[in-house]
């Protein structure tokens, strides 16, 4: 710190305040790591402050948890709920959103959450995440085809031999359902080349780079 502040009397009162040692249990004790807080007649902030297990904390929508004795971060599960809600949003089947407009939000916003989050380790929850999403993209198209001709011509472009598309065509199922049975036919790939990236496969790419 020297190097970078020139006036010695503020090295002296930090290095003073980091050797000032703390007050526990009416004694006063060295403090050999760490920061002490509550010096120099500062106040807490009591909503921003907290003790609790390292895997209770949430600092900036990250959580911590130990593995091979080392702190490593996570999504807390606010954030992923958060997270949840917003793909929702953007994939309602009810929110009149142009198709073009939809992928674009989507992509924007998967893109956002995921450098924001790279630090975590989380790619469970993305792969899971990326199902879930895909299959209510694969409701949101079927819903968009509506009458049966729509279905039954949609489905023979996508490879579909006659009596299957058929079939599908006239299913009574309804839409989350469907998006089910429809997995092998608007497949990933269909999906991310429609615009709709994929957290996992972005993730990754962003942890390489």
């Amino acid at each position: 710190m020297s190097r970078t502040i020139k006036d010695g009397r503020v090295i002296s009162l930090i290095h003073k305040y980091l050797n000032a040692g703390v007050i526990a249990n009416g004694m006063c004790e060295r403090t050999e790591i760490g920061m002490p807080q509550g010096k120099l007649f500062l106040k807490v902030n009591r909503e921003k402050t907290e003790v609790a297990p390292i895997s209770k904390v949430k600092y900036l929508g990250y959580t911590f948890y130990r593995f091979k004795g080392k702190c490593r971060f996570r999504v807390h599960q606010k954030s992923v709920a958060k997270m949840k809600n917003k793909i929702r949003e953007l994939t309602d089947r009810n929110n009149g959103m142009s198709n073009a407009k939809r992928e674009e939000k989507y992509q924007q916003f998967v893109r956002g959450w995921v450098n924001y989050f790279k630090l975590a380790d989380m790619k469970k929850i993305l792969k899971e995440t990326d199902e879930w999403a895909r299959r209510r993209i694969r409701a949101v198209y079927w819903k968009q085809w509506k009458k049966i001709k729509t279905k039954y011509r949609m489905l023979k472009a996508l490879g579909l031999e006659h009596w299957k598309a058929k079939e599908l065509a006239c299913s009574r199922k309804g839409y989350w359902r469907m998006a089910h049975v429809l997995n092998s036919v608007i497949t990933n790939k269909i999906i991310a080349k429609l615009g709709y990236t994929s957290m996992l496969d972005y993730y990754l790419v962003v942890c390489e780079n």
